[in-house]
């Protein structure tokens, strides 16, 4: 699964809306509509602000691994 496709899964799994999430990474509705449908790159540091909203390790964000960790603690 792309990290487009996965980020939308996490988005949708929560019941949560585009703006929502856009608001929570600084950016306008339309563009992390982009990150969704994979017409943009997301930025690792939006990434990163998902996978701490998400409680979700960054592999699996970005569909390196299929295996749901908890983001790591410090």
């Amino acid at each position: 699964m792309r990290c487009a496709e996965r980020i939308r899964a996490l988005r949708e799994d929560r019941d949560l809306t585009q703006s929502f999430i856009a608001g929570l990474l600084h950016v306008g509705q339309k563009t992390y509509s982009d990150y969704e449908l994979g017409r943009t790159r997301i930025p690792l540091d939006s990434v990163i602000i998902l996978a701490k909203y998400y409680n979700v390790s960054m592999d699996y964000i970005c569909g390196v691994s299929d295996e749901c960790r908890r983001f790591p603690k410090k």
